[in-house]
C-alpha cells in the first residue's frame, strides 16, 4: 500500500503532498490542472521512462518521492540491496529526473536500477493508463494476461517449456557452428589446437606471472638484498668487529633498570616491558638471519624464471591477462572436440535437437491444454464483471490456435469481444469502443486481482469514454474493489468520484506569476462543491449542488450494503 506521495517540480505541481489510505481515493480538477501529473508521477517513481518535459519549466530536478509499505516477501528482497526501512516494513522509493534527462531511482536511500524498482513495482502496484487500454488490445499482452490469469497451473508448465526451447535454440546454434564452411572451420580448428596444445605445454596456473615476477625482482637484485639483511643482522645482534648493537643495548638497559628497581615499584613495569622488546628484536634478528640463508642467488634460477616467463607472455599474447587464456583454454577444449568429430558430432547434436523438439512439442500440448481451461475460467469471471459495468449480454473469449513452436508455446492466441447477444465475436483490437475497452480493461483488472493479488491499482480516466448510467457502475464497480485493494483514480465523472473513500482535488494556484497546481482534500460542503463543478460547470448552481448531494448519497448507500 501507499501512505504518501510527494510530489516537486514535476510538471504544474511545484510542491503537493498526497496522504493516501486504504480503499478508494479519487483525484479531480479543471482540465489542464494538473491531475495527469499525479498519474505520471507515480508511473515515474515505479519505472517509466524518464522525461525531461516532465520538470517544471525554470527547475533543474523533478522529484518524486513515495512511502510505501512492503509485504514480507518484500522485505528482504529490499534489505538485499542494503536499503533503510522506516517502522512497519515502509521503504521510501524515489525517482530523481534532471532537466538533461537523466534520473536516478532510489529505494531507501540506496541508488537502484529503474529496472529493479520496476521489477518491485509490479508486485506493489498496477498502475494504467489510457496506453494501458491499448495495449490490452495487442496479442502479446493478451497472452500475458491469460497466463497471469493461469498463474502456476500454466506458468510451471510454461517454465517447463521454455526450458526446452531454450535447449534446442542452443543446439541450433552448435549444429550451425558446426556446418561453418570448411575454411572457416580449419581456421577455428587451427586455433583451438594452437593455443590447447601451447596450454598443455607449459600447464600454466592462475596467477603464475605475477609470483613470476616477484621471483625475479628478488633474484635480480640478490646481492644489495644481501647486503642490506647483513646489515640489518649486524645492527641487530652484532658481528665480529664487536660493535654496540640492539641486542646488547637492550640487555644493558634492562640490567641497570633490574639493579634500581628495588627502590622504585614503577621500574618493574618498565623492565617488564624492555624484557619484551629484547624478546621481539631477538625474534626480528632470527627472522632477518634466515632471510639471508633463503636468499638465492643462484644464476640457473634466474635464468629458468625468465625463460617461463616469456614462455607464459607469448602463450597469452592473444589475450589481455593469462588468466583470461587459462579460461578460454577451459571452456573451448570441449569445442575442439566436437570440430574434429565432423559428421559424426553433427549427427549426435542432430539426434539430440529431434528429440528435444519432440519433448517441447509435448509440453507445448500440455501448455495448450492448461490455457484454455484458464481462458474458459478468465472469460467467464470477466464477462460477469462486464454485466456488472453495463454491458448486458457483454462476453469476452478467447481463441487459442495452433502455431509453430516458439518462446511461448505453441499457440495463437486472441482476445476476442461479443458486444452484445445477438453480435458476433470480434477480436477487441477491431470490434470495442472507447468507452468499451476502458470497461473491459476494469473488469480485467478486477478478475486478475482475484487470481494474482496486488496491493495498489493507480487508473489514469479508466472511465474515459463512459458516461451516465455505465459511469456509476464503474463507480460502483472500483468501490468494491477498493475493498480489497488500494485504489486510487484520476476521474472527470462526477459519478465515479462520488464514489471515493477519500476525495482529492488539484486546484491552479491563482496567484502565482508560473502557472502551478495544488493537491487538496475535499470533506462535506467542499466536496459537494466539487461534485456540483464537475455536473454542471459551476460551484454556485442549486440544482447541481442538489444533484451532487443526491450523487453522494447512492455511493455512500451503495458502500454501505457491501
Amino acid at each position: 500500500m501507499i501512505e504518501q506521495v510527494r510530489i516537486k517540480n514535476l510538471g504544474v505541481i511545484r510542491d503537493a503532498t498526497l496522504d493516501l489510505s486504504p480503499g478508494l481515493t479519487v483525484l479531480t480538477g479543471e482540465t489542464g490542472a494538473g491531475k495527469t501529473m499525479v498519474f505520471r508521477s507515480l508511473s515515474a517513481v515505479f519505472g517509466a521512462k524518464a522525461d525531461a518535459a516532465l520538470v517544471s519549466t525554470g527547475e533543474l530536478q523533478a522529484v518524486v518521492e513515495v512511502d510505501a509499505v512492503l509485504t514480507d516477501s518484500l522485505v528482504s528482497e529490499v534489505e538485499e540491496l542494503g536499503a533503510a526501512l522506516d517502522d512497519g516494513n515502509v521503504a521510501i522509493i524515489s525517482r530523481h529526473i534532471n532537466v538533461g534527462g537523466r534520473s536516478r531511482s532510489f529505494i531507501g536511500g540506496v541508488s537502484v536500477p529503474s529496472s529493479v524498482v520496476s521489477d518491485l513495482g509490479e508486485q506493489l502496484v498496477a498502475v494504467h493508463g489510457q496506453s494501458e487500454q491499448l495495449r490490452l488490445t495487442k496479442a502479446s499482452q493478451q497472452r500475458i494476461i491469460l497466463d497471469r490469469f493461469g498463474s502456476t497451473s500454466v506458468l510451471s508448465v510454461l517454465h517447463d517449456y521454455q526450458e526446452l526451447w531454450s535447449r534446442a535454440q542452443q543446439l541450433r546454434q552448435e549444429i550451425s557452428d558446426l556446418t561453418l564452411d570448411e575454411a572457416a572451420r580449419e581456421r577455428e580448428l587451427e586455433k583451438l589446437n594452437r593455443h590447447i596444445a601451447t596450454f598443455d605445454k607449459l600447464k600454466p596456473e592462475m596467477h603464475e606471472l605475477d609470483a613470476l615476477d616477484d621471483e625475479a625482482s628478488r633474484l635480480g637484485n640478490s646481492e644489495v638484498l644481501y647486503a642490506a639483511s647483513i646489515a640489518a643482522v649486524a645492527s641487530l645482534e652484532g658481528d665480529d668487529a664487536d660493535q654496540p648493537h640492539v641486542l646488547s643495548l637492550l640487555s644493558l638497559a634492562r640490567k641497570s633498570l633490574e639493579r634500581e628497581q628495588a627502590h622504585d615499584a614503577a621500574l618493574t613495569h618498565l623492565v617488564s616491558r624492555v624484557r619484551e622488546v629484547e624478546v621481539l628484536a631477538a625474534d626480528v634478528a632470527a627472522d632477518v638471519a634466515a632471510y639471508v640463508d633463503a636468499i638465492d642467488a643462484s644464476p640457473a634460477r634466474l635464468d629458468y624464471v625468465e625463460t617461463r616467463r616469456a614462455a607464459l607472455r607469448k602463450a597469452s599474447r592473444d589475450f589481455d591477462t593469462l588468466e583470461e587464456f587459462i579460461e578460454w583454454v577451459t571452456t573451448n577444449r570441449s569445442r575442439l572436440a566436437q570440430l574434429s568429430g565432423g559428421d559424426e558430432a553433427i549427427n549426435d547434436l542432430r539426434a539430440e535437437l529431434s528429440a528435444v523438439l519432440d519433448d517441447a512439442r509435448v509440453k507445448a500440448g500440455h501448455l495448450t491444454a492448461a490455457r484454455q481451461k484458464a481462458a474458459h475460467d478468465f472469460a467467464h469471471k470477466v464477462s460477469q464483471e462486464l454485466e456488472s459495468l453495463a454491458m448486458p449480454g457483454a462476453r469476452v473469449e478467447f481463441s487459442i490456435s495452433e502455431t509453430e513452436l516458439g518462446l511461448y508455446g505453441a499457440d495463437d492466441i486472441t482476445l476476442g469481444l461479443v458486444s452484445r447477444p445477438d453480435s458476433p465475436l470480434v477480436p477487441i483490437a477491431k470490434g470495442a469502443s472507447g468507452g468499451e475497452l476502458s470497461r473491459i480493461m476494469l473488469a480485467v483488472e478486477v478478475v486478475l486481482a482475484s487470481a494474482d493479488p496486488i496491493g495498489t491499482f493507480v487508473f489514469d480516466e479508466v472511465d474515459a469514454g463512459v458516461g451516465g448510467a455505465a459511469a456509476v457502475e464503474v463507480g460502483k464497480r472500483l468501490a468494491h474493489l477498493a475493498r480489497t485493494s488500494q485504489v486510487v483514480v484520476v476521474t472527470h465523472l462526477p459519478q465515479v468520484a462520488a464514489f471515493g473513500d477519500k476525495h482529492l482535488v488539484v486546484a491552479r494556484e491563482a496567484d502565482e506569476q508560473v502557472h502551478s497546481s495544488s493537491i487538496g482534500q475535499v470533506i462535506g460542503d467542499a466536496r459537494v462543491t466539487e461534485i456540483s463543478r464537475m455536473l454542471a460547470g459551476l460551484t454556485q448552481s442549486q440544482a447541481g449542488t442538489q444533484l451532487a448531494e443526491e450523487l453522494l448519497a447512492l455511493a455512500s448507500d451503495f458502500k454501505a450494503s457491501l
